[in-house]
């Protein structure tokens, strides 16, 4: 038997680009798991919504990190209703706007504020034990020891109708900004979006948010850490 057998202890790594359907899936295959689920890209959303409050210019490095370090940002780890608080106020909804999503890439590219939030996030999954992490680099920084990393991904067409969908806005529009971003993500110096080279690719263009759980789920049975 093995130590995660002994100790129910489960960590899966979801990792993909905007689109490819982490959110929802990392929360369906958490409920399924008993787990708890982490959204590391609400966390960097929420201090970019606290950049943008305090009114200091985004290529402002050290100011940025300043404000990285000064707030108080709380997130939930309830897979079925997660809260987001910057300071005490909920900003779950103001962090899925076009503000914060045009300006969160680069809030995230900052190092300083990587070591700062990895560091959270690795508290977090630490004292949860049975957790599904999603995010952009938690297979190949954040949790590289994690018991079944996956890395999702979709076509253009599929990620940008998914996308537009949730967001009601224009097709050609998203597509665009999720090129933008995926662009700027892929690209950054520190902790880019990749593949960890142990990470199952999975393409769910094709397939169903039930289907993909199901697949991960049977894939941590094998691993006897379901």
């Amino acid at each position: 038997m093995g130590q995660n057998e002994r100790t129910g202890r489960c960590v899966v790594a979801v990792d993909g680009p905007s689109g490819s359907g982490k959110s929802t899936v990392s929360r369906r295959l958490a409920v399924g798991l008993g787990a708890r689920y982490l959204d590391t890209g609400a966390m960097y959303r929420a201090l970019t919504w606290a950049v943008l409050r305090s009114g200091v210019d985004l290529t402002d490095a050290e100011a940025v990190v300043k404000v990285a370090g000064e707030v108080d940002l709380r997130i939930g780890t309830n897979p079925e209703g997660h809260g987001v608080t910057v300071d005490g106020v909920d900003v779950a909804k103001e962090i899925r706007g076009p503000e914060v999503t045009g300006a969160v890439s680069a809030v995230a590219a900052v190092p300083a504020v990587r070591e700062l939030l990895v560091a959270r996030q690795r508290q977090v999954i630490e004292h949860a034990g049975r957790i599904v992490v999603e995010g952009r680099d938690i297979g190949s920084v954040v949790a590289p020891d994690a018991d079944l990393k996956v890395y999702l991904t979709a076509s253009e067409a599929a990620r940008a109708q998914r996308r537009s969908a949730e967001d009601a806005a224009d097709v050609a529009a998203t597509a665009a900004d999720l090129a933008r971003r995926d662009r700027l993500d892929s690209t950054r110096k520190v902790n880019p979006l990749q593949q960890a080279p142990d990470a199952i690719e999975l393409d769910t263009t094709e397939l169903g948010i039930d289907e993909v759980v199901a697949r991960l789920h049977a894939l941590l049975t094998e691993r006897g850490v379901a």
